[in-house]
């Protein structure tokens, strides 16, 4: 087996590890799952969350969808009492769009419910293990920065 064959092999092994693993940790109650968002309600929910705030056409270009669609969207957020709409400071014409406290409480349960069941995991690892672990999950997070955030 050359030296590609057997990367290609263990990539193989590793992706379809990591995905049963997300398959265990759907199984258990989560935030994610009984919050009863749409796919695109959750993700104007978490770009928010990680962007602080956006304009409709932010959105629209993040999702790859109209303005109309996106203002339904946010229509039903604001509803639910998850995001807010407000005047963007430096154009009167813009509106910017936000997480309540109610969105950012949902976001943090979801991230939280997640973090739990992988310490709850983790924590059944011996010392070796984890300090293996430690060193891989650096190194995979030092490869994203440098593919993501040029």
């Amino acid at each position: 087996m050359s030296v590609d064959d057997e990367r290609d092999d263990l990539i193989q092994r590793i992706t379809e590890t990591q995905r049963d693993l997300g398959r265990a940790f759907a199984r258990h109650p989560s935030p994610l799952f009984t919050s009863n968002l749409t796919m695109r309600q959750l993700k104007v929910v978490m770009l928010l969350s990680l962007n602080g705030s956006a304009s409709g056409q932010d959105l629209a270009q993040d999702l790859g969808v109209g303005l109309g669609t996106v203002t339904g969207i946010v229509d039903r957020l604001v509803t639910a009492g998850l995001v807010s709409r407000h005047e963007d400071p430096h154009d009167r014409r813009v509106r910017r769009v936000e997480l309540t406290g109610a969105g950012a409480k949902l976001v943090e349960e979801i991230q939280d419910a997640g973090l739990q069941q992988y310490r709850r995991i983790v924590a059944h690892l011996d010392t070796e293990t984890l300090r293996a672990l430690e060193l891989v999950t650096r190194r995979i997070r030092a490869v994203a920065d440098e593919l993501f955030n040029p």
